[in-house]
């Protein structure tokens, strides 16, 4: 049963909403699930709880929203100190590094895999795989420097720089799918190959990813209606 001073409104194929779920998973924390439809006009709920970005997810606890997902990550870790392992590093510096590198996936990595989704040009497109493609090498260095030889970017245990990224895996296959490259490949990254398995297989992971084919879909209209939203009007 859910704990009605727990909530989280957003929507199923967001990769910012799977990692709020996910970190509720890994501190066993139960929660309501109040979905925000992304193709329709925002939720007064949404307008109200998010005034300033009026983006998902939007957090609550205790009725107060929380907006921003590494921002609810960091609150999350903060307030269910007991139930699970920490989401970030005790020792500040590996804690820093942690925070350097998800804000490298928002920051860099993610604005290029959503240009690669929506492009509307084969231009577009192709410079946006190129940076992709460099995303991902860049990333499986930082794995071997964060996971010092483990599964996780997190060590022994799922992290912060697991959630960031490992929140993307789904849209990772699904675009790689649409534009016939693998970006994920045992030829470039075989370590991010190893820890896209084990960390799609946790138990706290593996009922938040969507399914592959529906996510597919989704990032259909999604695109459509971005570049509806885009063209010109007369």
């Amino acid at each position: 049963m859910a704990d009605s001073n727990v909530k989280v409104l957003g929507t199923w194929a967001s990769p910012f909403v799977m990692r709020v779920k996910i970190a509720l998973h890994l501190k066993s924390v139960r929660y309501e699930d109040v979905e925000e439809d992304l193709l329709a006009p925002k939720s007064e709920l949404l307008l109200k709880s998010n005034p300033i970005y009026k983006k998902i997810p939007v957090f609550f606890h205790a009725h107060n929203p929380i907006c921003e997902s590494l921002i609810i990550l960091q609150y999350i870790d903060e307030v269910w100190t007991t139930s699970a392992p920490s989401i970030l590093p005790s020792d500040p510096y590996e804690r820093s590094q942690s925070r350097f590198w998800a804000a490298y996936v928002d920051d860099k990595f993610f604005p290029a895999l959503g240009r690669l989704l929506i492009g509307a040009t084969e231009e577009d497109k192709k410079a946006a795989l190129a940076e992709v493609v460099e995303g991902t090498v860049v990333l499986e260095g930082a794995f071997g420097e964060l996971s010092k030889g483990k599964a996780f970017f997190g060590g022994d245990n799922i992290g912060f720089v697991d959630i960031a990224l490992g929140s993307l895996l789904g849209w990772i296959e699904v675009i790689g799918k649409q534009c016939e490259t693998k970006l994920v490949s045992e030829a470039k990254t075989p370590r991010l190959v190893q820890w896209a398995e084990c960390f799609s297989a946790n138990e706290a992971v593996k009922d938040v990813l969507p399914d592959v084919d529906k996510l597919a879909d989704f990032g259909l209209k999604l695109r459509a209606k971005v570049l509806k939203a885009l063209a010109p009007t007369n």
